[in-house]
């Protein structure tokens, strides 16, 4: 037996269980696309597939998936009422990929706000959607700060106030500061570790202190807050 264990391209053991995914989009041909690229995958298992938010809530949870690929437009209930639904009702609810057509679109910045965990392009391609998928079922957050920062300036400038901004700020301590204005960069961990000069367990810590503190679920979220308050200013 060789001493090195057999592991998929994402670095996994290859003994793991295949992650969850579920799909959520009113078009048969998408579905069946997503279907086909991460059905290929060693590593990714498409338990179901919903054609309406209202369909996908259900299946959801009845399925608990890790992972679920939500369309923004959808009839009956579109992405962001149907993230929102998932996120309240389930005790560990999975993560959230919205799948968009356009990154400048307002449902893209209401799904963030609603809680998804990042979005992605429907052009996207083959390697970039299943990385897409690991690592939001990784637990990181998948964050275009470019896009993020013109989603805000188009759809939260007006809503960014100072005593907003001097509020979360209070909130922080000066290195928790540091560390979220990093975060809006699109910064890891590690890369804000190296540019604080300290550690990545340090960092770390302070991330959890940031997303404690501003009472949101992960980094997208405190992006969000950040720019929605004015603690950062889009550009």
């Amino acid at each position: 037996m060789s001493g090195t264990d057999a592991r998929h391209e994402d670095g996994s053991p290859a003994g793991t269980a295949p992650l969850r995914i579920v799909l959520a989009d009113d078009e048969r041909m998408v579905r069946t696309a997503l279907r086909a690229i991460l059905g290929a995958e060693p590593d990714l298992e498409v338990v179901g597939e919903a054609s309406t938010g209202a369909e996908a809530v259900p299946m959801i949870r009845e399925l608990r998936p890790d992972v679920v690929l939500m369309d923004v437009r959808m009839p009956e209930i579109d992405g962001i009422r149907a993230t929102e639904q998932v996120l309240a009702g389930m005790a560990e609810p999975p993560r959230i990929l919205v799948v968009t057509t356009f990154e400048n679109d307002a449902y893209v910045y209401d799904a963030l706000r609603a809680g998804a965990h990042g979005f992605l392009l429907k052009r996207a391609g083959v390697a970039e959607l299943v990385q897409a998928v690991r690592l939001v079922a990784r637990g990181d957050s998948l964050l275009f700060p470019a896009a993020v920062r013109e989603l805000a300036a188009r759809y939260a400038g007006a809503r960014a106030a100072r005593e907003a901004a001097r509020a979360l700020r209070a909130r922080l301590s000066d290195r928790e500061a540091d560390v979220l204005r990093l975060m809006t960069k699109g910064l890891t961990n590690a890369e804000i570790a190296e540019r604080l000069a300290v550690g990545p367990a340090t960092v770390k810590t302070h991330v959890a202190g940031v997303l404690a503190k501003l009472g949101v679920r992960d980094r997208t979220q405190a992006v969000i807050a950040a720019y929605e308050s004015g603690f950062v200013r889009p550009g």
